[in-house]
């Protein structure tokens, strides 16, 4: 007996992807139709012969070649030859059929070498192959590396303005430009001064001061919300969004898929991270001087 050795509980979205396109739209199509077809698992070849009106040969050949690629198993069943149905493409049989009648879907379907970007003007579909991105924390930038001797603790006071923040980043930088807070930015402050595995690199970085409460989501990210694809139009290595508390995990899910755009765009590595309340106090208590404390 065949053993299934796919790993579809981890790689479900390539499988459905996989197979609705190589069913096509012949004989295979109607073989793996009949092979499916209602709850019965095991049918022989001149059952699937009947069901489809192809010869026996026909039949041979197509569920030969779905056997070959793990989509059904191929067993002895009454004396002939026989194909088994496996649980998960039964289960995932409507999305597989549809795909297949639907060209443009089945190219817009997210699996991980093509997902879906949210929350652009546009739904983008980007392949991922190629891409060079690395999610990093303050601790992996040698510029904050006094922050390693600080243990994590209460998040940053409310009192710490947004403004207040910018200037004690920008002065652990040494970075002398203005950056003025408007609306419209691309990020609040930009610099080529950080440092990250003993190369400079340039950095563009949002903050979201107390004057937003609660924890960060994207939505929330600018007028309307769409700040972080504004930070991510400069041109930069590293990208970095602050808040003074927490910051949810669909902020990192978007500033990833920005950032694999960002590098398959440029052909450059990428980093991205965050740095919530609490590592924002214990970057604060690291540099004293520079936060003015």
């Amino acid at each position: 007996m065949a053993i299934e050795v796919r790993d579809h509980l981890s790689n479900a979205p390539e499988h459905i992807a996989e197979l609705a396109k190589a069913l096509g739209k012949g004989d295979r199509m109607a073989v793996f139709t009949a092979i499916y077809h209602h709850k019965k698992q095991i049918k022989t070849v001149g059952e699937i012969a009947e069901i489809t009106g192809l010869t026996r040969m026909r039949v041979l050949q197509c569920g030969g070649e779905l056997a070959s690629k793990g989509f059904v198993e191929q067993v002895r069943h009454k004396g002939d030859t026989a194909y088994k149905t496996i649980r998960f493409f039964q289960i995932n049989k409507r999305k597989i059929l549809s795909l297949n009648k639907n060209p443009s879907a089945l190219k817009k379907f997210p699996t991980k070498r093509n997902f879906i970007v949210r929350g652009l003007p546009k739904t983008l579909i980007l392949p991922t192959k190629g891409a060079d991105v690395k999610r990093v924390t303050i601790d992996d930038i040698e510029t904050f590396k006094k922050v390693v001797s600080i243990s994590s603790g209460p998040s940053l006071p409310k009192t710490v303005s947004e403004e207040d923040f910018k200037l004690g980043v920008q002065a652990i930088l040494g970075e002398a430009g203005k950056f003025k807070d408007w609306g419209g930015e691309d990020s609040d402050l930009y610099s080529s001064r950080l440092r990250i595995g003993g190369k400079r690199v340039t950095a563009a970085v949002a903050f979201k001061g107390p004057g937003m409460p609660n924890k960060l989501v994207p939505g929330k990210m600018g007028k309307n919300g769409d700040q972080a694809q504004r930070l991510f139009r400069q041109d930069a290595d590293v990208f970095l969004v602050q808040h003074w508390r927490e910051i949810d995990p669909s902020v990192l899910e978007l500033m990833r898929s920005l950032a694999v755009a960002k590098s398959i765009s440029t052909g450059r590595k990428i980093f991205y991270g965050v740095i919530d309340g609490q590592d924002s106090e214990r970057l604060r208590q690291a540099y004293p001087s520079q936060f003015n404390l």
